[in-house]
């Protein structure tokens, strides 16, 4: 009875590890798809997030809501 669950087991483990190597072999095709990476669409710019003010003011946001945060769990202290 015993040798027949170890080979049940056996069975199992190698039917799971066969359908994960078709998994990982089914990613491997290209599949024709054209995807273009070009930041610059021709419109001139790349954007509102490529401008360096927006970076500024956003980490100056962050900044601000760290210390108020930080502060106010102190304050309870």
């Amino acid at each position: 009875m015993k040798t027949l669950k170890n080979k049940m087991n056996a069975l199992t483990i190698m039917i799971l590890s066969l359908m994960v190597s078709f998994a990982t072999f089914a990613q491997e095709g290209g599949g024709g798809a054209d995807i273009n990476v070009d930041i610059n669409k021709g419109g001139g710019d790349g954007g509102w997030y490529t401008s360096p003010w927006v970076w500024i003011v956003g980490a100056a946001i962050f900044i601000l809501l760290l210390v108020a945060l930080l502060r106010g769990n102190n304050a309870r202290d």
